[in-house]
Protein backbone atom coordinates (compact mmCIF):
# COMPACT_ATOMS: atom_id res chain seq x y z
CA UNK A 1 0.00 0.00 0.00
CA UNK A 2 1.38 3.24 -1.19
CA UNK A 3 0.56 6.72 0.60
CA UNK A 4 0.83 9.90 -1.70
CA UNK A 5 1.44 13.06 0.05
CA UNK A 6 -0.95 16.07 -1.52
CA UNK A 7 -0.95 19.65 -0.63
CA UNK A 8 -4.31 20.55 -2.67
CA UNK A 9 -5.86 21.31 1.04
CA UNK A 10 -3.49 22.34 3.83
CA UNK A 11 -0.06 21.06 2.68
CA UNK A 12 1.57 23.87 1.77
CA UNK A 13 0.88 27.26 3.75
CA UNK A 14 3.04 29.30 1.54
CA UNK A 15 0.55 28.70 -1.24
CA UNK A 16 -2.55 30.05 0.98
CA UNK A 17 -0.48 32.79 2.51
CA UNK A 18 0.13 34.12 -1.17
CA UNK A 19 -3.00 34.09 -2.22
CA UNK A 20 -4.47 35.33 0.84
CA UNK A 21 -1.80 38.64 0.27
CA UNK A 22 -2.53 38.94 -3.17
CA UNK A 23 -6.54 39.05 -2.33
CA UNK A 24 -5.79 41.43 0.01
CA UNK A 25 -3.67 43.87 -1.82
CA UNK A 26 -6.29 43.45 -4.03
CA UNK A 27 -8.76 44.96 -1.69
CA UNK A 28 -6.45 47.34 -0.67
CA UNK A 29 -6.44 48.48 -4.38
CA UNK A 30 -9.90 49.26 -4.43
CA UNK A 31 -9.84 51.28 -1.37
CA UNK A 32 -7.09 53.71 -2.20
CA UNK A 33 -9.11 54.05 -5.51
CA UNK A 34 -11.41 55.67 -3.62
CA UNK A 35 -8.78 57.86 -1.94
CA UNK A 36 -7.40 58.49 -5.65
CA UNK A 37 -11.09 60.76 -6.66
CA UNK A 38 -11.11 62.33 -3.42
CA UNK A 39 -7.55 63.27 -1.81
CA UNK A 40 -4.37 64.44 -3.01
CA UNK A 41 -2.10 61.87 -1.85
CA UNK A 42 -4.57 59.09 -3.83
CA UNK A 43 -2.63 59.17 -6.44
CA UNK A 44 0.53 57.90 -4.68
CA UNK A 45 -0.74 55.54 -2.71
CA UNK A 46 -2.81 53.70 -5.19
CA UNK A 47 0.26 53.09 -7.67
CA UNK A 48 2.34 52.24 -4.79
CA UNK A 49 -0.24 49.64 -4.04
CA UNK A 50 -0.28 48.64 -7.78
CA UNK A 51 3.06 47.59 -7.42
CA UNK A 52 2.52 45.52 -4.08
CA UNK A 53 -0.16 43.79 -5.87
CA UNK A 54 2.00 43.17 -8.62
CA UNK A 55 4.38 41.67 -6.60
CA UNK A 56 1.80 39.63 -4.48
CA UNK A 57 0.98 38.26 -7.79
CA UNK A 58 4.46 37.42 -8.78
CA UNK A 59 4.77 35.74 -5.34
CA UNK A 60 1.36 33.54 -5.83
CA UNK A 61 3.23 32.22 -9.30
CA UNK A 62 6.35 31.16 -6.81
CA UNK A 63 4.61 29.32 -4.31
CA UNK A 64 2.35 27.50 -6.87
CA UNK A 65 5.12 26.60 -8.57
CA UNK A 66 7.10 25.47 -5.17
CA UNK A 67 4.20 23.08 -4.22
CA UNK A 68 3.60 21.83 -7.43
CA UNK A 69 7.53 20.61 -7.80
CA UNK A 70 8.94 20.00 -4.58
CA UNK A 71 5.74 19.60 -2.76
CA UNK A 72 4.31 17.01 -4.79
CA UNK A 73 1.33 19.07 -5.60
CA UNK A 74 -0.91 19.46 -8.46
CA UNK A 75 0.23 21.57 -11.43
CA UNK A 76 -2.96 23.60 -11.86
CA UNK A 77 -2.74 26.26 -9.33
CA UNK A 78 0.58 27.78 -11.34
CA UNK A 79 -2.07 28.11 -14.54
CA UNK A 80 -4.34 30.06 -11.92
CA UNK A 81 -1.17 31.98 -10.63
CA UNK A 82 -0.01 32.65 -14.39
CA UNK A 83 -3.47 33.55 -15.14
CA UNK A 84 -3.77 36.12 -11.92
CA UNK A 85 -0.04 37.56 -13.32
CA UNK A 86 -1.73 38.16 -17.08
CA UNK A 87 -4.64 40.39 -15.22
CA UNK A 88 -2.69 42.11 -12.93
CA UNK A 89 -0.51 43.08 -15.87
CA UNK A 90 -3.43 44.02 -17.80
CA UNK A 91 -4.71 45.84 -14.82
CA UNK A 92 -1.46 48.07 -14.71
CA UNK A 93 -1.60 48.62 -18.36
CA UNK A 94 -5.51 49.80 -18.28
CA UNK A 95 -4.45 51.99 -15.46
CA UNK A 96 -1.47 53.96 -16.77
CA UNK A 97 -3.70 54.36 -19.78
CA UNK A 98 -6.15 56.00 -17.55
CA UNK A 99 -9.46 53.46 -18.82
CA UNK A 100 -11.11 53.27 -15.91
CA UNK A 101 -14.37 51.49 -18.15
CA UNK A 102 -12.09 48.46 -18.03
CA UNK A 103 -9.58 49.26 -15.07
CA UNK A 104 -12.32 49.19 -12.72
CA UNK A 105 -14.46 46.07 -13.66
CA UNK A 106 -11.15 44.26 -13.87
CA UNK A 107 -10.62 44.76 -10.09
CA UNK A 108 -13.86 43.55 -9.31
CA UNK A 109 -13.10 40.68 -11.22
CA UNK A 110 -9.78 40.28 -9.87
CA UNK A 111 -10.60 40.53 -6.05
CA UNK A 112 -13.64 38.26 -7.09
CA UNK A 113 -11.55 35.55 -8.81
CA UNK A 114 -8.89 36.02 -5.86
CA UNK A 115 -11.47 35.47 -2.91
CA UNK A 116 -12.64 31.99 -4.88
CA UNK A 117 -8.98 30.94 -5.41
CA UNK A 118 -8.26 31.49 -1.56
CA UNK A 119 -11.69 30.22 -0.61
CA UNK A 120 -11.04 26.91 -2.92
CA UNK A 121 -7.71 26.71 -0.91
Amino acid sequence: MTTHVTTERSGFPFLRIAIALQTLTIFLQAASSGLLMTSAYGEVLHSVGARVMYGASMLYVLAAVLAWKPGGGSPRPIGHAVGFLVLASVQVAVGIAHLPSVHLPLGVLMFGLSVLALARR
